[in-house]
């Protein structure tokens, strides 16, 4: 649903007051009444008014008002524009450049983080259209979008495959480029388990294995402790995501056939294992696909700190593990094989 013209113009105004005289707290009032309102119209067929929201909605937007208010000036002008741009009909009043559309995906656990931070610290000014979502933009843009995204499996918290196939549809038209990072599968199937685990446990987000465990010996031992969740997790057992409804995520060979599938689709793929090696030569890739005009000199790209085939010392420190590789069935294997990889077992 989007806000009507008189809407948009009051908010354009309000925008405009805000600018000129600092009162950034009162404009981000308006987005959120009016962001909450349309949601709770949508929902609810509520009234056009403040006191037609839920009472704990209410006390939800005054606390995150206050939070806001107390930020920097800059830091909240920032902010507004950041949640206007992720408003669909912002993009029809607000030109996005002109350049071709450029869209960052990684399945879970693959390094996307990494490439997005590089982009962010050398890109300049193109930075300010970097959304950190996965959405189709018809047409030509200067944004940048990044996040998950499934060619053929629906999967938690990707894209769906809907969405995958437009952006598809974009880059052979070339009104858009996709990068495509990858690391080897059975790196991110361990990476994966332990970030859903803790999330499914602890609702956090910002689990590594290296953030959660003090070793790879830790790790191991943790493994082999619950090696029977971490089959039901590479299955891609509904039992396993039981703790938090929604669709479960890839089991592992769709997730290899995930991977098989975008080297497939006009792309650039990139393995971060390479960044490892030269991430110089890897990043300058990117430059280019995306006709970028950037002075690789000036570039400054710091190695991944994923240590690269992590797997091959657990699997020889949990048999458990080395077993499962060993019984992968042939399909998965071939496909392996086919992106590059070997299973060193």
């Amino acid at each position: 649903m989007n806000p009507p013209a008189q809407e948009l113009r009051d908010y354009e105004m309000l925008n405009t007051e805000g600018k000129n005289v600092g009162n950034a707290a009162l404009m981000q009032v308006c987005i959120l009444m009016q962001s909450n309102w349309l949601k709770h119209r949508k929902n609810k067929a509520a009234g056009d008014s403040w006191v037609a929201f839920p009472q704990q909605i209410q006390i939800s937007i005054l606390q995150r008002v206050i939070k806001f208010a107390q930020k920097p000036r800059r830091e909240q002008l920032l902010g507004i524009r950041y949640h206007l741009e992720e408003r669909d009909w912002y993009w029809k009043i607000r030109k996005p450049g002109n350049d071709r559309t450029a869209y960052v995906i990684g399945l879970f656990g693959t390094g996307r983080w990494y490439i997005s931070e590089m982009m962010l610290q050398n890109f300049g000014k193109r930075t300010k259209y970097f959304r950190h979502e996965i959405r189709f933009h018809p047409g030509p843009t200067s944004l940048i979008y990044t996040g998950h995204a499934t060619i053929k499996y629906p999967s938690r918290y990707q894209a769906l495959p809907s969405v995958t196939s437009r952006i598809l549809q974009a880059v052979k038209s070339r009104s858009a480029d996709l990068i495509f990072i990858y690391r080897h599968p059975l790196d991110s199937l361990l990476s994966n388990w332990v970030w859903w685990r803790t999330y499914l446990r602890d609702s956090s987000v910002d689990t590594t294995i290296s953030k959660l465990y003090k070793n790879t010996d830790d790790l191991c031992a943790d493994l082999d402790k619950n090696f029977a969740e971490f089959k039901a997790f590479a299955d891609g057992e509904p039992e396993f995501f039981a703790s938090s409804p929604g669709p479960r995520f890839l089991s592992f060979p769709e997730f290899v056939e995930e991977t098989e599938l975008y080297l497939e689709a006009d792309t650039l793929a990139l393995r971060l294992e390479d960044f490892t090696a030269d991430p110089l030569k890897e990043f300058s890739k990117i430059v280019k696909v995306m006709s970028l005009a950037l002075d690789p000199n000036r570039l400054s790209i710091a190695p991944p700190r994923a240590k690269p085939y992590g797997y091959l010392t657990i699997q020889q420190k949990v048999p458990q593990f080395r077993k499962y590789i060993n019984e992968l069935d042939a399909e998965t294997k071939r496909r392996i094989k086919k992106i590059g990889y070997d299973l060193g077992t």
